[in-house]
């Protein structure tokens, strides 16, 4: 078990990379599970998912 506490989420707190972060999730089906159960509940499958995306969008923003 984790010894951190579950606090609720503040979308209206959030950095911007961590808003794309839980976009990518929502986009993916992800959202609800992230919000239930914590990043934790993901595979690597999932949070690499996640990450590549994050990237490309990054390099997206990049460019302009």
């Amino acid at each position: 078990m984790s010894t951190k506490k579950n606090k609720p989420i503040k979308l209206d707190e959030l950095t911007k990379e961590e808003l794309v972060k839980y976009e990518i999730a929502e986009e993916l089906g992800l959202l609800d599970r992230v919000l239930a159960d914590g990043w934790r509940s993901l595979s690597s499958k999932e949070t690499g998912r996640i990450g590549g995306l994050l990237a490309r969008k990054k390099r997206e923003l990049e460019k302009k």
